[in-house]
């Protein structure tokens, strides 16, 4: 699924306005926005091991709050290491948190929830600076940014006709095409997915990716 060259922002951009025949200030002026939401499309159609991050950090003793990373989507575990032993948290919703502490009991941590956009909230509230690790689910840096992602790398065919689906809806175009281009990328996520359950790690082993 990668080229020798990769995808780069420039080409991909090109690539746009060549299928959609199309060049008009608006609608370059939004073709960033097309990338973004296709490769928010891909990122939440496929789980691919790449798309998951590991992060320590450490509890601060008598806070309940811990610091949510800026790329965090969505939690795997989250573990806790007290006396050397490693227990994993059990993540449930911030009323389940409250009832179930609502002194303030300190000890070690058994269960979290997202309070915010920006924090977890535990339960019990540590009593001591506990080392975490967090393995979770996170959104990869846009090639919009100028970044050498790895969906410019891997997942060229689903990028383009995600971006060609964007681009025909802000287009008005007419609903046949769109329908074949999104035809065009279920085909290729349906890869992807293979791609994730059986092939992946030989790939990332080879590739050092």
């Amino acid at each position: 699924m990668r080229n020798d060259i990769g995808l780069t922002i420039a080409l991909l951009k090109a690539g746009i306005k060549d299928w959609t025949q199309y060049n008009e200030t608006t609608f370059n002026n939004n073709i960033n926005t097309f990338i973004q939401n296709a490769e928010e499309r891909i990122l939440f159609a496929v789980d691919l091991t790449v798309f998951r991050k590991n992060q320590t950090g450490t509890l601060t003793n008598g806070n309940k709050y811990l610091a949510v990373p800026s790329d965090y989507l969505s939690s795997f575990s989250l573990a806790v290491t007290a006396d050397g032993s490693t227990s994993f948290l059990l993540q449930k919703d911030v009323e389940y948190l409250q009832e179930y502490n609502p002194t303030g009991s300190t000890g070690v941590p058994k269960y979290y929830a997202v309070f915010d956009i920006n924090t977890f909230l535990l339960a019990p509230v540590p009593n001591s600076n506990y080392a975490v690790e967090l393995h979770y689910y996170y959104r990869p840096a846009s090639i919009t940014t100028g970044a050498d992602t790895w969906m410019a790398n891997y997942a060229q065919e689903a990028l383009l006709y995600g971006c060609l689906i964007e681009a025909y809806i802000f287009m008005k175009g007419e609903p046949d095409l769109i329908a074949q281009y999104d035809q065009r990328f279920k085909e290729a996520l349906f890869r992807l997915k293979n791609y994730g359950e059986g092939r992946e790690d030989i790939v990332l082993i080879v590739t050092g990716k």
